[in-house]
């Protein structure tokens, strides 16, 4: 059969198994393979099923990644950084001392410091602090181990958060998620190893390139969950078609692969495209129980905050979170969406009138992400979870339109917790004012990736994936496991 016209046979005949080639199962929306960019690392799909369960490097303290993404870039001055000489400060200009060694590029340029009208307490035997902001977080105190020394480079969102997953400043390098599936496969069968939940009627900023496999083979890359009732396109059969014809279509594709394979065996697209098909035509039977919290107890919905509208969005992704760690999917990115108001509140950018801004998204986020700890530690999945509370940068200790924030990558606070991690823990620190990390305690985005790896089983240095004549690996050049962080 002629190339092309049967690769139109292919989509054709895709689009009615339900659909689900349409988006999540095709090249830019979730499962589906493409051609490989390049010959080397074939590899990673010749052999077998390409997401088929692989051994770690070691022994994991983890098994599933819940990695909460705050859009739009918190304070975390205002939420867990306390800085009594900031309080203290506020209103005068930024003494010249503390900054030194950075270079700005805001907005509004270094005007006046500021701090919010926040009222700070210490929890649990730890001591952490946290703002009144975060009341129902900060009973889980000594769940959490913080890094209060993080950093990355540039302070745009687009180049920061794809920093954020994917280590590069640039398209074209595999998501964390991405790795994690290359290297350990699905745990299983029946549902993607690395799901993508936001609460947004659009996908997040910079949308699949912020789950995208990269130059791994797109079999590896994340599958998008829509908010909502429905949240995978598709996933119905069309009224036309019985499950009878599905399998009889699949059935056929599947000999057709094999037949073409047979003739071409260096080229792995077809046997990661028919895995693609039979994922989908599994996930129709199961996906929809996975993602359905209706049978969930109403204690349960009332501990992720289901029955107040300004918690209920995020509170559902998180409790799908919880559902679908429990199955064995092994990478869940949950993106915090915008609350559903205009303007510059749509997320925690709040260049100006941050009052407002963090009121109202930490009211969104604080109770469900409460929840999500205490439900995971009540059915014993926090030990085996690791949770990681992340952001793309943090925000300066200088005021922007006199009641907001600029961007600040020099020094911000991050948190995990689960998996073993040394709960109740502290890594570094911001100066009196929160603007620049502790030297020598750095933690960048390599560092954090790393740590994480590590929990799985995985040595970043020894993950590697050979693409154009280059041994890749998730943390690039860089990139050192915490080892205070874990036990």
């Amino acid at each position: 059969m002629h190339n092309k016209s049967r690769r139109d046979f292919l989509l054709k005949t895709g689009y009615g198994l339900g659909g689900l080639a349409v988006s999540g199962f095709m090249p830019g929306g979730g499962v589906m393979t493409s051609a490989l960019a390049d010959d080397a690392g074939l590899e990673a799909l010749a052999g077998g099923n390409p997401l088929a369960t692989k051994l770690p490097h070691f022994g994991a303290k983890a098994k599933t990644v819940i990695w909460l993404h705050m859009a739009g870039a918190p304070s975390t001055l205002d939420l867990y950084d306390y800085k009594p000489d900031l309080i203290k400060l506020a209103g005068t200009g930024v003494p010249a001392s503390f900054l030194k060694g950075i270079k700005t590029s805001t907005q509004g340029g270094i005007t006046k410091l500021i701090a919010t009208k926040r009222n700070w307490k210490q929890h649990g035997q730890s001591g952490a602090w946290f703002s009144d902001l975060l009341p129902n977080l900060a009973e889980h105190a000594d769940d959490m181990a913080f890094i209060k020394s993080s950093v990355t480079i540039g302070a745009t969102h687009d180049i920061s958060i794809m920093k954020l997953n994917s280590g590069g400043l640039n398209p074209g390098r595999p998501t964390l998620g991405a790795w994690v599936q290359y290297a350990l496969g699905s745990a299983n069968p029946n549902l993607p190893a690395y799901v993508v939940l936001y609460n947004d009627k659009r996908e997040p900023r910079g949308g699949v390139t912020n789950w995208s496999s990269g130059f791994l083979p797109a079999v590896y890359q994340g599958t998008p969950f829509r908010p909502g009732n429905s949240p995978i396109l598709h996933l119905n059969n069309p009224e036309y078609l019985a499950v009878a014809e599905k399998r009889q279509a699949l059935d056929l594709l599947k000999r057709l692969n094999e037949k073409h394979d047979g003739r071409y065996p260096d080229d792995t697209e077809l046997q990661a495209r028919t895995e693609s098909y039979e994922l989908a035509y599994r996930m129709q039977e199961t996906a929809p129980e996975a993602v359905d919290f209706s049978k969930e107890s109403d204690a349960t919905k009332e501990l992720y905050g289901l029955n107040n509208e300004a918690t209920k969005a995020y509170g559902e992704l998180l409790l799908r979170a919880r559902r679908l760690t429990e199955r064995g999917v092994r990478f869940i990115q949950v993106v915090s969406g915008p609350a559903d108001i205009k303007g510059d509140s749509r997320d925690w950018d709040a260049h100006q009138n941050i009052e407002e801004n963090h009121s109202t998204h930490a009211r969104i986020v604080d109770k469900p992400i409460a929840g999500l700890l205490k439900d995971l530690k009540a059915k014993g999945l926090l030990e085996s979870t690791l949770v990681v509370w992340t952001s793309e940068f943090g925000r300066t200790s200088w005021s922007e339109s006199g009641d907001g924030r600029d961007h600040n990558p020099w020094g911000y606070t991050q948190w995990i917790a689960g998996g073993g991690i040394n709960a109740g823990t502290t890594y570094g620190s911001t100066d009196e004012i929160g603007l620049q990390a502790e030297k020598g305690k750095e933690v960048d985005t390599y560092d954090l990736h790393a740590t994480v790896l590590n929990q799985l089983g995985l040595d970043h240095l020894k993950l590697i994936y050979k693409y154009q004549g280059r041994s890749e690996r998730p943390t690039v050049v860089y990139g050192k496991v915490i080892k205070d962080l874990i036990t």
